[in-house]
């Protein structure tokens, strides 16, 4: 097995090589790919990890062994991470190993080919529409707090937002006149959302009691203000959330993203293109979108076997009506007819 995997970078480690490299193409992903600062954060932690461990193992990082890679998995195989850290951790290097092949620092990528452990697929969480409403109404208006909840809640269903989307919109984003915003996504990619009459008057209500936040302190330009006068985080909103769950009393526990899927989920229920809404969540690839699909299929199955005729018919063969009870009726609760 692998030695130092908790050991931190020492103090040569900024002037190797190999970590010029791994600079080089951080700020590759930064300036030529638009990458998140939270994606970057990750692939450094994840690649500074597989460093330290080659030099434990005193391996050229540039053309580790077979014999390096398998000690590696093995380690966080019995570290016990959970097969998407591991998948994220194979992907960084990966990638990492494939800039240095495209610069000719190297002339084969040793991961080209290695794929992470197969993962369990979950379906979005998502409301139902009643449930939706709920809590759409939970924030009755009274304090500017509250009006300013109730905006968030309806801006988020009424946009499918990403609740860092949220947070990152700036007043000036919003254009109340024609009912749109426009957001800045994953990978600095910008797209216009179309706002629904009931958020539009809830962000009017908001605006209109903004300022009060400020309390003549500097705008700091976020649409949404804590009770500070500062931007709010997705924290907040996460909490609000929790709290508007709370008091419709609803079981389980609504995250931000549920919006997210509620919003798509219930387009693609009400008959909208599957590629319109792609564009609206800001999806780069249909296939992301397309798991939504899977979530309405699901949902039309279980309405068949519940309420067609003949859909359970296997459950309970050789049941006959009993008195007074028709071969429809029969049929419903499970028997042949």
């Amino acid at each position: 097995m692998l030695s130092g995997m908790s050991s931190p970078p020492g103090p040569q480690d900024a002037t190797s090589p190999i970590r010029q490299r791994l600079e080089e193409w951080l700020a590759h992903l930064e300036n030529g790919r638009g990458t998140s600062p939270h994606t970057r954060k990750a692939y450094r932690l994840d690649c500074e990890e597989w460093l330290r461990l080659l030099e434990g193992h005193e391996a050229d990082p540039f053309r580790p062994g077979r014999s390096a890679i398998q000690a590696w998995f093995a380690t966080l195989h019995h570290r016990g991470d959970a097969p998407a850290t591991v998948s994220r951790k194979i992907s960084a290097v990966r990638g990492f190993y494939r800039y240095l092949r495209k610069v000719g620092a190297i002339d084969q990528n040793p991961l080209e080919g290695i794929r992470g452990p197969r993962q369990e697929k979950h379906l979005p969480d998502f409301l139902p529409v009643d449930e939706m409403f709920a809590l759409l109404d939970a924030r009755r208006p009274g304090t500017a707090l509250g009006i300013r909840d109730r905006a968030i809640l309806e801006l988020l269903y009424a946009g499918g937002f990403r609740v860092s989307e949220l947070t990152g919109l700036r007043w000036k984003d919003l254009d109340l006149r024609d009912g749109q915003a426009r957001v800045l996504g994953k990978g600095s990619k910008e797209r216009i959302v179309p706002i629904g009459r009931p958020a539009l008057a809830a962000l009017q209500a908001w605006i209109d009691v903004r300022p009060s936040l400020l309390k003549g302190g500097k705008d700091p330009g976020a649409l949404f203000l804590n009770a500070r006068g500062g931007p709010l985080t997705p924290r907040s909103v996460a909490r609000i959330l929790e709290s508007a769950s709370r008091e419709v009393g609803l079981l389980r526990r609504v995250h931000p993203h549920a919006f997210r899927h509620s919003f798509a989920t219930h387009m693609l229920d009400g008959g909208a293109d599957l590629r319109d809404i792609q564009e609206l969540l800001g999806h780069s690839r249909l296939s992301t979108t397309q798991r939504y699909t899977h979530v309405t299929l699901r949902r039309l199955q279980e309405v068949y076997h519940s309420a067609h005729p003949r859909a359970a018919g296997d459950r309970d063969q050789g049941s006959d009506p009993g008195p007074g009870e028709g071969r429809h009726t029969d049929a419903r609760k499970g028997g042949r007819s």
